[in-house]
């Protein structure tokens, strides 16, 4: 009976130092840290920013569960190990989406920028069809440099797209079109206007 209870008590104490002993998932921890770093690098936090904070809001939960476990004499990881194995996989596609989206940031850059220079143009036909006159000349000249004014800052955000700065690129250029589209209505009226006026005989 003694033999029996020494057995079960070394049973007892070597399960127990097997579970207790349980090893920090170490590799897991790292390739789902590293995976968020790369789609940190990648723009993650710019370009899909709601996915990011996501993605860093599920490796805390992965982290609180793997802390939880640490504080307990029978540790088991199992589930940290599949919280931390998601966010992996989770971080791989928030990579994946950024590049998406940068390539489509791009896209609409290059698409704006060919957009303005034709507005620019358009603009400067524009101007030779309006009226002159005294005050007209005035406005125009006043236009003509509104008209450089915007080819500057497609010169800018082009510089801004080859350094990588997409989204200051997209904005500069945005507003560089809403600002050609606004001359170009202007002078249209303008235009227009003049047209429509009667003539002295």
């Amino acid at each position: 009976m003694k033999i029996t209870n020494k057995l079960f008590g070394a049973l007892i104490i070597g399960m127990v130092g097997i579970t207790s002993c349980a090893d920090v998932p170490q590799t897991e921890i790292d390739a789902a840290t590293a995976a968020i770093e790369t789609a940190k690098v990648a723009g993650a936090e710019v370009y899909v920013t709601e996915q990011y904070n996501a993605l860093n809001d599920s490796m805390a939960v992965a982290m609180a569960s793997l802390e939880e476990q640490k504080s307990k004499f029978f540790k088991k990881y199992t589930k940290t190990v599949e919280k931390l194995n998601k966010v992996t996989t989770m971080a791989n596609e928030v990579s994946a989406n950024t590049e998406a989206t940068k390539e489509a940031v791009k896209a609409e850059i290059l698409a704006s920028m060919e957009e303005v220079q034709t507005l620019v143009a358009q603009g400067r036909q524009l101007i030779t069809e309006a009226p002159k006159g005294k005050e007209g000349t005035t406005a125009l000249e006043a236009i003509k440099t509104e008209l450089d004014v915007v080819e500057a800052s497609i010169t800018e955000s082009n510089t801004m797209f080859q350094n990588g700065e997409l989204k200051p690129s997209l904005a500069k250029v945005k507003v560089a079109k809403e600002k050609a589209n606004t001359i170009n209505t202007e002078l249209t009226e303008v235009i227009s206007k003049y047209k429509a006026a009667p003539r002295r005989k």
